[in-house]
């Protein structure tokens, strides 16, 4: 339930358009419905802003499909990232107005119109194609927090031209999340043409000494530009919420 939704409901009562009855059973499983298998956490978009993600790996289709059915029971909008090729056409046959994006390998139920609040941008920059599912998940995640989200792709340092040209791009963002695999370098270059943050993504993306990410990862944890921010190997989703977490900070300026 968001705060939209709490402070309509509440006017409803007080102005008599609802009986007292009703609210209480619309408020009966805050702050989470117990499925037996999942404690579905209702109360958070009035703690954090954003509803409960579904994290879709390792999980089997029926308990994606319960799990959104009932983040979805009251007409918003709900999200499950990693979900496995072989699922989606079971949730998405089972779940009423779920889509699959296929990009970002999730599931989005979309019940309610997104329109970006704020006047400042995400801008998502990945360094090559390979890195492209990882972002369009932290891309998919921004706009659905309300966010206005651009992206920047294929724009990795082993052309370096590339990014320079982008430069305007860059600096009229809000916030950047920048991904990468192989050594990682693409968010050190970009928070050195910036005065944004800076949240760098490494991925899984490269040869057998990259480690499965752990090289891209160490080595944006040591970038020697002030401003980046790291998160786990492969967390668009992280990434996105974070960026739109910052984003939202303009709103009331």
């Amino acid at each position: 339930m968001t705060s939209e939704h709490l402070h309509a409901l509440l006017e409803e009562v007080r102005d008599r358009k609802r009986p007292v009855n009703d609210a209480l059973r619309e408020l009966s499983d805050l702050p989470y419905a117990d499925l037996g298998f999942a404690r579905v956490d209702h109360h958070r978009p009035l703690r954090t802003g954003f509803p409960e993600v579904v994290f879709g790996q390792g999980k089997s289709a029926a308990q994606i499909v319960a799990i959104l059915r009932e983040l979805s029971r009251r007409g918003e909008n709900a999200l499950a990232t990693r979900v496995a090729a072989a699922d989606v056409a079971t949730i998405v046959a089972e779940v009423p107005n779920a889509r699959h994006v296929a990009e970002a390998r999730a599931i989005v139920v979309e019940q309610q119109a997104i329109v970006p609040r704020g006047s400042g941008t995400v801008l998502v920059v990945a360094a090559g194609t390979t890195d492209l599912a990882v972002a369009e998940e932290a891309a998919l995640t921004a706009r659905l927090a309300g966010r206005t989200v651009e992206t920047l792709y294929d724009v990795g340092v082993a052309g370096l031209h590339r990014i320079l040209a982008a430069r305007d791009q860059l600096r009229r963002a809000a916030v950047l999340v920048v991904v990468a695999g192989m050594e990682g370098a693409l968010p050190t270059v970009v928070a050195g043409l910036v005065d944004r943050p800076v949240i760098a993504v490494p991925t899984s993306v490269g040869y057998g000494a990259s480690f499965g990410g752990v090289a891209a990862l160490l080595g944006m944890l040591s970038s020697c530009a002030p401003g980046v921010t790291v998160v786990n190997i492969d967390n668009g989703f992280g990434a996105g919420y974070a960026a739109a977490q910052i984003d939202a900070r303009g709103d009331s300026r």
